[in-house]
Order: C-alpha cells, then structure tokens, then sequence
C-alpha cells in the first residue's frame, strides 16, 4: 500500500471495538469471537505501527525507539489494569467495557491525526509470496532463532499458576492467589522498565548479542522452575527475570527486524516477526501445558528450557 497509517487506525478501531464489545455479550460464545476480532486487530495495526516507527526515525536509533514503544505499551497496559481494579468498586463490568472505547479512541485518533507518515518511493506490485522470498537470508536466519526460542516460550499466565500452586499450600487459595497477581505485576514493572534501558543499549553496542543475552535469561529462568524450590523467594526471581528477557526480547528483535531488512520491506518484516511469534505462543503454550498436564511441571519448563537455549545458540552465532 502506499500508506501504512490506514492500517493502523484501522487496526486500532477493530481493537478497541473489540473490547467494548464485551459489554453487550450475555454468552461465553461471544465474548470468544469479540476476542478473536480484538485480537485479528491487534495483528492488522501491529506490523504497520512498527513499519511507522522504524521510519520515523533514523537507523542510530532503532533500539531506543522501539525499547520505548514497548515501556510505553506496557505502561498503558499496567495502568489499564489498575483503572479497571478500582472501578470495580463503583462500576459494573459492563460499564468498565464501554469506557475502554474512549482510550481506544484516542489511539486511534492521535495516530490519524499526530503522526505523519514520510513519502514512500513507488510501490512494485509483488505478490504476497513474491515478497517473502525477498525477504534476505540473514533475516530468516534470525527468524529461525526467534521461532526456537518462541516454541519455548509459553504463555505467562501459566507462571501465575505455578506462583498460586506454590504458595497455596502456606498462604491458603485466596492469599496464594493475590500474591501470584503481585509477583505478576512485579514481571511487568520490570518488563516496562527494562525495555527502553535496553534498547538504548542495542544502539551502542550489538544487538544480536543482547539478544541473545534476553534469551540466554530466559534459560536460567527455566533451569530456576525446574530444579529450585518454589518458594516466594525464589518466585520473585523468576518473575524479575522474566520481566527483564521480555524487555529485552521485544525491543532487540523489532530493532534487529528493522536493521536487517530494506526500509521498503519494513512492512513484510514486521508481519512475518509477529507472525512467527503468535505461531510460536500458541504452539509453546499448547506443548508446555500438555507436558505439565500428562507428566510434570518440570518436565514442562525442561523443554521450554531446551527451547530457550537453542535459540539462544542460533542468535549468537548469526553474522
């Protein structure tokens, strides 16, 4: 397209739509498919938001660019949670739906509006697959590590259940329960406050070796799960390091998409990293919790460990 900006929007319309739609939902039914909307959102403004960013600014900077996308991004999020958590005590939850329209929307119009899209040379009329395979070969090396790593890296939402399983048997269900919420917010303080940190490293020094660092400390996070006691000491080490990899993880790879690609297939790039991450989630969440399931917790988090460390070694020895 010769804009990507439309796509944004667009993108940040059907989300927030989305959301809102929980309001008028009385089945379980349709509050899946008002996901499963939000969500086909989500990978439309996605890749074009990134290609926006990444041309808004000048290559030296990539990594501080995008490591502040990501603080910001999680900011709204833990700042969303904890408006919704005290509207609670004097609004329905229907009315807490309807009210998220209004953020929605002014996301939606700050990106119309505010950012401005620089001039694209002329467009080729390539196909889909056409684009793919032109794609370069270092950036489909990197993305072969990225989806290692990412069949590994399961959902966070299973963490919070290893921190209530943990804990319940000396705290009680209920105090278990609100303390997994807390090692759960503590994963995001740092994941915010880590990620512009870290890509400001990116921009100084390689990146391909931090990033493998992120992945190498999602390794020792695994190795902690699998043979350290799960008290809450050890709890609030695996929820700061996973906070600290994520950071790392998000701002290293879309500031390595960006660098390793042509300016004009900045689009493409972004599309196939999220694509390979969203399979890469599904798949990892799928496998991590059928092992837990039929076997072990640690045999679980042993191949999520093994995940971790593979593609920790393809990013390492990437040129």
């Amino acid at each position: 397209m010769p804009r990507r900006k439309p796509l944004a929007v667009v993108g940040y319309i059907i989300t927030s739509l989305a959301v809102g739609s929980f309001a008028l939902a009385h089945n379980v039914w349709q509050v899946g498919i008002s996901r499963m909307i939000g969500w086909f959102g989500r990978g439309m403004r996605t890749p074009a938001r990134k290609a926006l960013l990444a041309g808004a600014v000048s290559r030296e900077y990539y990594g501080r660019a995008f490591g502040l996308e990501r603080a910001m991004d999680e900011t709204g999020g833990l700042l969303g949670a904890v408006a919704a958590a005290l509207l609670v005590g004097f609004l329905s939850f229907r009315s807490i739906f309807l009210w998220t329209l209004v953020p929605g929307a002014l996301a939606a119009l700050a990106i119309a509006l505010l950012v401005r899209e620089k001039e694209r040379a002329t467009i080729n009329k390539l196909s889909l697959a056409h684009s793919l395979r032109e794609l370069p070969d270092k950036f489909r090396r990197f993305l072969f590590g990225v989806a290692l790593f990412g069949a590994g890296d399961f959902a966070k939402s299973m963490l919070i259940l290893l921190a209530t399983l943990s804990l319940t048997p000396t705290l009680g269900t209920a105090k278990a329960a609100s303390m997994a919420l807390v090692l759960y917010i503590l994963h995001k303080v740092f994941y915010m406050s880590c990620s512009y940190p870290t890509g400001h490293l990116g921009d100084h020094f390689d990146k391909r070796r931090l990033l493998a660092g992120s992945y190498a400390l999602a390794a020792a996070m695994g190795l902690l799960l699998m043979f350290a006691p799960m008290n809450l000491s050890f709890l609030v080490v695996v929820f700061v390091l996973s906070g600290i990899y994520a950071a790392g993880q998000d701002a290293l790879e879309d500031s390595l998409t960006a660098e390793l690609v042509d300016e004009r297939q900045h689009g493409m790039a972004f599309g196939t990293l999220a694509t390979v991450n969203g399979v890469g989630d599904f798949f990892s969440s799928v496998v991590v919790g059928l092992l837990w399931t039929q076997f072990s917790p640690a045999t679980a988090f042993g191949y999520a460990t093994l995940m971790f460390i593979s593609g920790t070694m393809v990013i390492w020895r990437l040129k």
